[in-house]
Formats: C-alpha cells, sequence, structure tokens
C-alpha cells in the first residue's frame, strides 16, 4: 500500500480471506455494536491466523490508521494465552467476520463473554469489598465536611459497583461508552436499567448520601441472595452506616 493507497478495511478483509493461514477475522469496538458508529469510528479487527502457519499478512500486525487497526494472533493467543484482562468485553461483543473452524471462533467468543461460576464468585467478593470500601470512605468524608473526598470516592464506588453486579450475572463489565447500549440489549436480572442508571449518574456527580445508602440496601441483599454475605458481615458495626439513617429522605 502507498501513502495515495491507504489500506482500507474492506480491502483487507478481502486479502485476509483468500489467505489459507487466516482462521478468523473478528471485528470489535463501535463498528460491532449497532447504533454506536461515529464518522470517527475505525475498524478494530482481530486476524487469528493457524497455529505454525506462514503468512504475509503478519508484516501488518500492528497496522493502525484512521481506518482500520489490526491485531494479528495465533489460534492459540486468541483462544487466552497472553491475551489481555481488559479486552475480554470487546470480545464478547465482537463480531465475527470469517470463521474457518466450524463455529469454533463462535464458540471462544461465547467462552470470554461468560464468567465461569468460580471465577464469578472470586471476583464478586472482591468487587463487593471494595465497593463497600469506597461507599464507607465517601459518606464518612461528608459527614467529616469533606465534599470533595466524597464526590469522589463515591463516584468511584460507582465504577466497582458496576463491576460486582456484571459479576454477580458471571459477565465482563463493559466499557463506560457501551454501559448503556449493553444494558439497553442486556440488562442485569433483578435490576431496573433506568432507575440503576438514574442512581450511577447521580452519585457520581454529586455522592448524594441518601442515593448511596438506598442503593446499598439493595446491593447487600442481591450480594447476600448470592453467598456473599461472609463480605459484608466482616464489616460489622460498620455496615449500619451504610445502610439509610433515620436523617435520610424516605426516598432517593
Amino acid at each position: 500500500m502507498t501513502a495515495q493507497q491507504p489500506l482500507t478495511y474492506d480491502a483487507f478483509v478481502e486479502l485476509a480471506a483468500a489467505d489459507s493461514a487466516v482462521v478468523g477475522l473478528v471485528l470489535k469496538g463501535s463498528r460491532a455494536h449497532h447504533g454506536m458508529i461515529t464518522p470517527y469510528s475505525d475498524h478494530d479487527l482481530y486476524v487469528v491466523v493457524a497455529d505454525g502457519a506462514r503468512t504475509d499478512l503478519t508484516r501488518l500486525a500492528g497496522h493502525r490508521s484512521a481506518e482500520l487497526d489490526l491485531v494479528v494472533v495465533t489460534f492459540s493467543e486468541f483462544c487466552g494465552a497472553g491475551m489481555p484482562g481488559w479486552e475480554r468485553y470487546a470480545l464478547a461483543r465482537a463480531r465475527i467476520v470469517l470463521d474457518r473452524l466450524d463455529g469454533g471462533i463462535a464458540r471462544i467468543l461465547a467462552d470470554w463473554g461468560r464468567l465461569d461460576a468460580d471465577e464469578a464468585f472470586r471476583d464478586s467478593d472482591g468487587w463487593l469489598d471494595a465497593y463497600a470500601n469506597s461507599l464507607y470512605r465517601s459518606v464518612k468524608s461528608r459527614r467529616d465536611g469533606r465534599a470533595l473526598a466524597a464526590r469522589l470516592d463515591a463516584a468511584d464506588s460507582m465504577r466497582l459497583l458496576l463491576e460486582l453486579l456484571f459479576a454477580l450475572n458471571r459477565r465482563p463489565r463493559p466499557y463506560n461508552k457501551y454501559l448503556e447500549w449493553e444494558l439497553a440489549r442486556y440488562p442485569l436480572p433483578g435490576w431496573d436499567t433506568d432507575v440503576l442508571l438514574r442512581a450511577v449518574d447521580r452519585i457520581s456527580a454529586t455522592g448524594d448520601v441518601t442515593l448511596q445508602r438506598h442503593l446499598f440496601t439493595l446491593v447487600e441483599k442481591a450480594a447476600r441472595e448470592a453467598g456473599h454475605g461472609k463480605v459484608l458481615d466482616a464489616w460489622g458495626d460498620d455496615l449500619d452506616f451504610m445502610r439509610p439513617q433515620e436523617a435520610d429522605s424516605d426516598t432517593p
């Protein structure tokens, strides 16, 4: 390719499809999320090459342009070895462009989109404790007149809460950009999407203590039902400080 003839997405897909060493093409990012494409959206493409195969396409590994970003990996690498965890959501919602493995690429993506039970339980324990910690710090800072600290801890707690809620549902948390998209299409069981997003929005922006405490009662119930009571009970009497107080209003 030349500066006058940059490599386009369509041209590369045609080139890769004609190469028998390529066993899969996987498109991730905005182009894989219906309704999220903007004039600035490029094509983020994984090129999966058979283990041990040779192909001239490897010379394009790391190619980046305004239209096309390429990641070239072997099949073994794509299955998980060396794959960064932060890519998990991107792959879970990716779109298959080419699958020469009789559905093998699709099965790998499905595995990325579903945490196994033990992994989800361990992650939920950790996210729950971290969420409670940020919530506690926020409420305490508000009590002590540290408004900025209270808001920052409240915003942190919402990030951790979302990690927790998705882990409880055995799903990787979506990037912030795709949060509303994800919940509109795949709601979290037991949660009203509109109510949850409004709470996350308000708490992140204002650190509203009353709303934080109200939300915590819902989280505590869900966490205990999922078997994470020990994490909460380890907080002892501090749990009462996170729960609604008499001085709080009855409604968030």
